[in-house]
């Protein structure tokens, strides 16, 4: 069976300019109307680049070259899961925040830490404080209290409250100790 021909290869043997990419060059709109066969053979093509190509292709799609050290397996994961979140779309806000966090906390050198819980959007977070109920929707990009957006609970809470509080553990969904 012979590998697919790719548009960019057509490209380079015509004498046009290559993007390192096929056909829609990288752009970073998805794709529209591509067909699943088209994209898988795109995918599985880029084990027969060359690390230069891989390289050209990485600097066209993300606008900087590859991280030092990064593996040509790496290479060909990363540019693979791009080329599939351009077509299909890539993750929502609330796992790229969560992601943020995440990296956030990795980031300050944390050994090991605790995801904590992750609030669905769409979720209603209800709590009586003095009389009152006070009612938080949870929003993709962060969270909605009397017809503004936070970013987070522990500005919803300090606002009904007048005090600092842990939002999550205010609105009660922070993780209970396990009995032992």
């Amino acid at each position: 069976m012979t590998p697919p021909v790719h548009d960019a290869s057509a490209r380079q043997h015509s004498g046009e300019p290559s993007s390192g990419l096929g056909p829609n060059g990288g752009r970073k709109d998805r794709l529209r109307n591509r067909d699943l066969a088209e994209l898988d053979g795109e995918i599985t093509g880029l084990v027969d680049r060359s690390t230069q190509e891989l390289r050209r292709a990485w600097r066209t799609l993300h606008h900087t070259g590859p991280p030092l050290g990064l593996s040509r397996d790496l290479m060909i994961r990363g540019l693979a899961d791009e080329l599939q979140q351009r077509a299909h779309g890539g993750p929502g806000r609330a796992l790229q925040r969560r992601l943020q966090i995440l990296t956030g906390e990795f980031e300050k050198g944390a050994r090991s830490f605790d995801p904590g819980i992750v609030l669905k959007t769409g979720a209603t977070l209800v709590r009586q404080w003095r009389g009152r109920t006070h009612t938080v929707l949870v929003r993709e990009d962060g969270f909605e209290y009397e017809g503004h957006r936070y970013r987070s609970l522990t500005v919803i809470a300090e606002q009904i409250t007048g005090a600092h509080w842990s939002g999550p553990r205010f609105f009660g969904v922070s993780k209970r100790e396990r009995a032992s």
